[in-house]
């Protein structure tokens, strides 16, 4: 039974640890939404995603091109790190841009994290 409650408890450790971090203990800074120079309809969506959890995980981002109306007219998310966990403190530089087409009446770009991980 003590093998059974120290294997049980050692599985899920890991676990634990994961949960420590959440969509809050990161950041999205320096996020600067451009026309890509010398390329005709690509768009630069620069950025830096900083970890401000205890522990080293990844954050999985959104970014958003909306209209005038605030209608969202791309989406996508992306992992900036990849598979790779950021340590607590630091910072990921990313350009999402090249998922994006370049399209008629964007007015705003938002970009958010929408999850967390530790790989």
């Amino acid at each position: 039974m003590k093998r059974l409650l120290l294997s049980s408890v050692l599985l899920l450790a890991p676990l634990a640890v994961h949960a420590e971090c959440s969509v809050k203990d990161f950041a999205i800074t320096e996020f600067t939404p451009a026309a890509a120079s010398g390329l005709a309809g690509r768009l630069s969506l620069r950025g830096q995603l900083m970890n401000n959890c205890t522990t080293a995980a990844a954050a999985q981002i959104r970014i958003e091109l909306k209209d005038d109306s605030g209608k969202v007219l791309q989406s996508r998310q992306a992992w900036p790190a990849g598979t790779s966990n950021i340590t607590p403190g630091k910072t990921v530089r990313f350009d999402l841009g090249r998922l994006f087409h370049y399209q008629l009446g964007v007015a705003s770009y938002t970009a958010s994290v929408v999850a967390v991980r530790a790989w």
